[in-house]
């Protein structure tokens, strides 16, 4: 990578050295540092800059959206709303699901005080759990809102 970089700079007419150490290490430099270190000749080492980028279009100017082509596949309007109907219903189970799951949730959280499980004799044990509960709960709502708004979002 190094060696890319020194390339680059030998494009900007500064002499490259190759530096072989007596322990075998190799660097390239522009400083010449004795007699291990031989000029490199490096014609036509010309790395070009990499194209501008245009400036993004002002706000008045909004590309025109790209049409599809004549021969791109097209579903019917019958079949999209058979897909949108068995998508809605995949959708309205796993909500259904999510919402049991934390309505169980909720039941075993017990307002932040859930039992105490045999194995849980010390308390910091207990109060992990009690985090972890609390962790399922919320990532559970997270979840119902988000299939609400996808179900939402069907046509």
């Amino acid at each position: 990578m190094a060696s890319l970089a020194l390339l680059g700079c030998g494009a900007a007419q500064a002499q490259i050295y190759k530096c072989v150490s007596p322990n075998g290490g190799i660097e390239y430099t522009d400083v010449n540092r004795g007699s291990h270190c031989k000029s490199m000749d490096l014609p036509g080492a010309v790395i070009p800059a990499p194209p501008r980028r245009q400036a993004a279009p002002a706000r008045g100017n909004v590309p025109a959206p790209v049409s599809t082509p004549g021969d791109f596949p097209r579903v019917d309007s019958a079949e999209q709303r058979a897909r949108d109907a068995d998508r809605r219903g995949i959708l309205e189970d796993e909500l259904k699901s999510e919402t049991q799951k934390l309505a169980e949730l909720r039941k075993e959280f017990n307002n932040g005080e859930p039992e105490r499980r045999g194995d849980e004799r010390n308390y910091a044990k207990y109060l992990d759990r009690v985090a972890g509960m609390r962790d399922s709960i919320s990532r559970s709502e997270k979840n119902i809102e988000a299939l609400k708004r996808e179900i939402a979002n069907i046509r």
